[in-house]
């Protein structure tokens, strides 16, 4: 299923274009900046399960080749579980280069990157109820041992070339996925279209970007993270 629009009343869900040349409307949307939150920080010792979700979006602040190219103020994604006996323990799921596929522990990634964690809730506002959040768990979860796509985002990154843009066509297909490890965003896009919705229309999710994840309806910003 597709996600809906940002605003306006819930209507049926958004088709795939065909695969053509995308309109002047796609690209504007591609390529707009994400808008910049105002940071609301959260220790993490005061979190629960209610304040970070299973399958929740994980965007990593940093300036860098990633973020300008995207247009955005994020250079890595992630995903959020909780784990442990108990369920008690909040982890991250992600694809990081150098190192690949993963699961690490939330409170090691908050002392490596303090107040530059920001925490996107998944299904904004539960307006899409066909979401499975443990679907989009275990499509994470599969990814972890393979290594990081480095190929995946060379091409995700070529396209922001401007001779290139005119005259290559970004890949709208997303079951048009090559048989190559992702890196950090496609496979964030892949778990949650795995979950039941596409968070990211018109674009195939080898080449969704964080700042792409940023830019959609899907997701909302909830608050950053600090020790």
């Amino acid at each position: 299923m597709r996600g809906r629009e940002a605003d306006g009343p819930a209507g049926p869900p958004l088709h795939r274009a065909r695969p053509c040349c995308p309109s002047a409307r796609r690209i504007s949307e591609r390529y707009r900046k994400a808008p910049l939150m105002e940071p609301n920080y959260r220790s993490l010792n005061d979190l629960t399960d209610s304040l970070i979700r299973r399958a929740d979006l994980l965007l990593y602040r940093r300036r860098g080749a990633i973020s300008i190219a995207g247009r955005g103020a994020h250079s890595h994604a992630a995903k959020a579980i909780w784990a442990g006996k108990q369920n008690d323990v909040p982890m991250v799921l992600e694809t990081r280069s150098f190192v690949g596929a993963r699961a690490v522990t939330l409170a090691s990634q908050v002392r490596l990157y303090p107040g530059r964690i920001d925490v996107y809730h998944s299904n904004a506002g539960g307006r899409w109820p066909e979401y499975d959040r443990q679907k989009a768990d275990r499509a994470m979860w599969c990814m972890v041992g393979k290594k990081y796509g480095w190929r995946g985002l060379w091409c995700a990154a070529v396209l922001h070339l401007p001779v290139v843009r005119w005259f290559v066509r970004a890949e709208l297909d997303d079951l048009a996925i090559h048989k190559r490890p992702p890196f950090c965003s496609h496979a964030c896009a892949y778990a949650d279209r795995m979950g039941g919705v596409d968070p990211v229309n018109h674009l195939a999710d080898r080449l969704t970007e964080p700042a792409d994840l940023a830019r959609s309806p899907f997701y909302a910003y909830a608050f950053t993270l600090i020790p």
